[in-house]
């Protein structure tokens, strides 16, 4: 890809995904596993147990009655939706002990999980039915800034410096810098992770969705989605936020800027209870 990616590359083993993930993935993807499979896989892993069971039984997810095992979890939400749950577990607990000596990482997650909860209430104004694949992909969409900041910290610095000098978006004072923006770092290591495309595509293109291929909607909800959640984080006015948004954005989603301000009410009170659930208890914001 570029220099700066293969320093990266040579400086750090990538991070490989927990194995309760890993296995779950090949259970997955065996034609012949059936939702017993599935559950199994999960259960035999106590910490991802306990997490999923919280997760589903929050307010987030409003549930009429309680799920007390895996397997009605799995029969209830269905093995995708599982699937996309460990999955974000498991990519928050594999960045839990990075450094935060250039990012502030309980800021970081905060602000990542503003943008997934974003993602999926924009989600379900385009009637996309996997609202949770689009909260994973608002989770994800700025992980390639952890591998740029734990391992070119220098040039990660430049880089906003840059983009504050010139009032630029960070990931052209990225390129300008390094050679390569977080989002295409961050979709990278997605492919590494043989993550399906349908997560690495708008992690890839949200910075520029016209770019988009097959997953144009879900990379302009994305987009939007972490427009709103970098304004929230840098306490900015949203809507003048939303005024440098892609044009492209606003015409494949069919989603006015009211409706992206409208999503902040939506989930205030979500923010801090699901941090606390997707990420390990002292890592949480």
């Amino acid at each position: 890809m570029s220099t700066v990616w293969e320093q990266i590359s040579s400086k750090a083993q990538l991070l490989s995904l927990p194995d309760v993930y890993l296995h779950l993935k090949k259970v997955l993807d065996d034609p012949d596993s059936s939702m017993i499979d599935v559950a199994n896989v999960v259960s035999a892993d106590a910490a991802m147990t306990t997490r999923l069971l919280r997760i589903v039984n929050s307010a987030y997810f409003g549930l009429a009655t309680e799920i007390d095992t895996v397997n009605r979890a799995v029969n209830l939400l269905g093995t995708q939706e599982v699937h996309d749950l460990v999955l974000a577990v498991s990519v928050a607990q594999s960045f839990a002990g990075m450094s935060n000596q250039v990012m502030d990482m309980p800021r970081f997650w905060k602000r990542s999980v503003v943008c997934a909860a974003g993602a999926k209430e924009l989600a379900s104004l385009c009637n996309v039915l996997d609202g949770e694949r689009l909260f994973v992909c608002g989770l994800l969409r700025d992980i390639g800034h952890l591998f740029i900041y734990q391992y070119a910290p220098d040039k990660a610095v430049q880089a906003m410096e840059l983009a504050k000098a010139q009032n630029a978006p960070l990931f052209k004072a990225e390129r300008a810098v390094l050679g390569v923006d977080y989002a295409r770092v961050g979709a990278e290591l997605m492919r590494q992770w043989k993550l399906p495309q349908t997560l690495w595509e708008p992690t890839e293109f949200h910075v520029d969705p016209i770019r988009a291929d097959e997953f144009a909607l879900s990379t302009g909800i994305v987009h939007l989605a972490a427009a709103v959640a970098d304004a929230v984080d840098a306490e900015v006015d949203v809507d003048d936020a939303l005024r440098s948004a892609s044009p492209h954005a606003w015409q494949v989603t069919g989603i006015d800027p009211a409706q992206c301000v409208g999503v902040i009410d939506n989930i205030k009170g979500q923010v801090a209870a699901v941090t606390q659930m997707i990420l390990p208890s002292n890592r949480a914001a």
